[in-house]
């Protein structure tokens, strides 16, 4: 498959080439000026082929730049051709960070200024978010490290206010680990997940990865989360082959056994941008497959790689909600090699995953047949309604005698009928969530990914841009646009 990358070099827009060789993909392009680079873009070219199979059409929400001069991925804005809305906002609250991690992306705290947003900015980007058809509904305060930033608890309480129905931070938790009083106090502003840096369940990787043993801080920051009232914490693990790959069935264990509190593991394979030295990529990288296959391993089968699907697998379940309810829903029309997920309940130790006893292909087959038959008329809707609460159709998808105790039917149906965040929340209470998000470098950037991503940093001069693109791209010019060299705070 021909595409367009970048030479991670002098960052132009060159040609590239994804292609299968000994059962991996592999993407291959050639600077002129800086020569060839070649890189695994996905390692198993089965599960390639089957997620390029989940690929729908999107609308972008919003289209603020309206002319692509300068072409993808240099006029992102969102430019006219993006073709995802925003599923998840990141808002960059600062660049300083109490922590100096080796495989920062952001590369946080060296850059000689300061970057952050003044609070009428922050009010105006995240306004611009809920403008979008449908507003955007996830907003995730970022860094830097966010929770340093001088007035946070009131950004949360901004956020709430304005709408967003999820509020999340992405923290390694340190200040969280500091005081269970400001969990508390996160809790009562309104933020509802706590995206925590976790590596491992041993302290080797965080030596290595965050450059200081920090095991026993994430245990007090989930603790204090606990006890300060935040119920959902997302465990991220930054993926890095040779470093962490073989506790990724610990972390998943470390995840169930505080199911209370723990709603799911999404593991980030390593991006090498940033302060990531280029000499350690073709040793650490890792990709998707590599993750999925190894948590088969590591659970010894309990989750089988079969358990993942794509990302926009479930669009079809945003298209039945929308033509249900006649209200534009976030449609998860990403990119399939964006992003893996399946959800897994879990009974005295043991996982189940949700496509062992549901007919998870045949549900969204189905949901997509209904969804276009509610728009055709009036009549097609009530015949949907009738459909959907009967038993013979519970009966089709679901396999009783293979769920778990745990497992209820009824509210799963629920979700279909109201679409809420409510009736998903009574859902995400009794399983666990596990997901994989790899994130470009302009070693295996493809743009077709970019023109596709759901996930979106908002910016001071109110633009939307995509994750991978920002940080390979943007980053150093919007943050020097806006910021104050560290010479002129110290002198002031």
């Amino acid at each position: 498959m021909k595409t367009k990358s970048l030479c991670p070099q002098c960052l132009e827009v060159i040609d590239a080439e994804v292609y299968g060789e000994d059962g991996k993909i592999l993407i291959k392009k050639r600077c002129e000026e800086h020569g060839e680079f070649n890189d695994v873009y996905w390692s198993d070219a089965s599960s390639y082929h089957k997620f390029s199979e989940c690929r729908y059409e999107g609308n972008p929400g919003i289209q603020i730049t309206k002319n692509s001069d300068n072409g993808c991925s240099f006029d992102c804005g969102l430019c006219p051709e993006h073709k995802s809305s925003t599923m998840l906002a990141i808002i960059d609250l600062t660049n300083r960070c109490n922590q100096r991690c080796p495989t920062c992306f952001a590369n946080a705290a060296v850059s000689g200024y300061l970057y952050e947003p003044r609070m009428e900015q922050l009010e105006e980007m995240m306004k611009l978010l809920r403008s979008e058809v449908p507003p955007c509904p996830a907003v995730q305060f970022a860094g830097g490290e966010p929770t340093i930033r001088e007035g946070f608890v009131n950004i949360v309480k901004m956020a709430r206010s304005l709408g967003f129905p999820h509020i999340q931070v992405a923290t390694n938790g340190i200040a969280m680990a500091k005081s269970e009083e400001f969990c508390h106090r996160l809790k009562e502003a309104g933020l509802h997940t706590v995206y925590l840096q976790f590596d491992g369940t041993k302290e080797e990787p965080y030596k290595i990865l965050r450059g200081f043993p920090a095991l026993k801080t994430k245990l007090k920051a989930i603790e204090n989360c606990r006890r300060g009232g935040l119920k959902s914490v997302v465990l991220v693990p930054t993926l890095m082959k040779g470093v962490n790959d073989d506790q990724v069935g610990d972390m998943v264990r470390f995840a169930a056994e505080n199911l209370d509190i723990v709603r799911g593991v999404n593991a980030q394979p390593v991006s090498f941008e940033g302060r990531v030295d280029e000499s350690e990529r073709k040793k650490g990288r890792i990709t998707i497959p590599d993750f999925i296959n190894l948590l088969e391993e590591q659970t010894d089968g309990e989750i089988p790689r079969e358990s993942f699907y794509p990302v926009p697998f479930v669009a079809p379940f945003s298209y039945f909600v929308e033509a249900w309810k006649g209200i534009p829903q976030m449609e998860l029309t990403v990119h399939p090699h964006c992003g893996a997920a399946t959800y897994v309940f879990v009974d005295n130790g043991r996982f189940t995953p949700i496509t062992e006893f549901v007919d998870v292909e045949g549900l969204m087959e189905f949901l997509m047949e209904e969804s276009e038959e509610i728009k055709k008329s009036k009549v097609g809707k009530m015949k949907a309604a009738a459909r959907i609460v009967s038993a013979s159709i519970l009966g089709k998808f679901i396999d009783k005698d293979k769920a778990p105790a745990e497992f209820d039917a009824v509210s799963l149906m629920s979700i279909l009928g109201k679409g809420n965040r409510d009736s998903l929340a009574v859902f995400h209470r009794k399983t666990l969530f596990i997901g994989a998000m790899h994130f470009q470098d302009a070693y295996n950037f493809d743009f077709e990914r970019v023109k596709r991503c759901g996930i979106h940093y908002a910016t001071p001069d109110l633009r939307i841009i995509p994750f991978c693109s920002y940080n390979a791209i943007h980053r150093p010019s919007v943050e020097k646009a806006f910021s104050t060299p560290l010479h002129k705070l110290h002198s002031g």
